[in-house]
């Protein structure tokens, strides 16, 4: 059990820098010039005026 709160101790020392990999992840896949067009048409569907 002492082996298992050692490693817990370590990983968290490092949840700053987990959770700046994660931020710079996500804001990369939100840039990425592939995901542009997919991600525009996401954001205008609550403006879209859909009349059936």
């Amino acid at each position: 059990m002492a082996v298992l709160n050692h490693i817990v101790e370590i990983l968290r020392s490092f949840w700053g820098l987990w959770a700046m990999t994660f931020f710079i992840g996500i804001v990369l896949w939100a840039y990425w010039p592939k995901n542009k067009a997919k991600l525009e048409a996401h954001g205008m569907i609550a403006l879209r005026d859909d009349e059936n």
